[in-house]
């Protein structure tokens, strides 16, 4: 995975990029954080929702075919301040906890242009971490699903990487868009 993947499982940069993780470079377990905003508490299960306010996020192609990439479009702006969610695809299977081990397929984009800057799919493999070792909006996004969901998610930047960013996949201050499927839970 990537080292942005580490960011997001640490997101998901060193966990082959930068983002996700830590730049091994096609690895599946995330085991580090990438420099993303500290917590004081454990991450809290998001409320499937169309936005604040009903706000529309951002539309997705291939939303609801598990079998290929979900590709999401640029969001409206402004871009909203807290985490947005919604299932595109609801699971039925066992749900993960804060300290919970998944494996997931995700892609993630800017939300202003909505290029992508991280994808497992594009890797060809599925990512695996601690639901705990990821940025915030990430794993407060988790939380939640059920295995076999497809879940979008808004993560603002105090709950992505922040007025740091992800250099070079993300800017400072970028809020972002996920697209997350829920393959297993451990």
């Amino acid at each position: 995975m990537s080292r942005w993947v580490l960011a997001v499982v640490g997101v998901v940069g060193a966990v082959s990029l930068a983002a996700c993780g830590g730049g091994s470079g096609g690895g599946s377990t995330a085991s580090t954080k990438a420099s993303s905003p500290p917590t004081t508490a454990g991450p809290t299960p998001a409320t499937p929702s169309t936005g604040a306010a009903g706000r529309d996020l951002p539309p997705v192609a291939n939303g609801t075919d598990l079998k290929n990439e979900p590709l999401p479009a640029a969001g409206h702006q402004p871009p909203p301040t807290s985490l947005e969610v919604a299932d595109l695809v609801v699971g039925h299977g066992a749900q993960p906890a804060a300290s919970s081990t998944v494996e997931v397929q995700y892609v993630g984009a800017a939300y202003a242009t909505g290029k992508v800057f991280d994808s497992s799919w594009q890797r060809g493999q599925p990512a695996s971490f601690s639901v705990n070792g990821v940025i915030p909006g990430f794993s407060q996004a988790i939380l939640g699903m059920k295995v076999g969901g497809r879940r979008e998610v808004v993560i603002p930047p105090a709950l992505g990487y922040g007025a740091t960013g992800s250099p070079p996949a993300v800017g400072p201050n970028e809020t972002l868009v996920f697209v997350i499927d829920l393959l297993a839970v451990q």
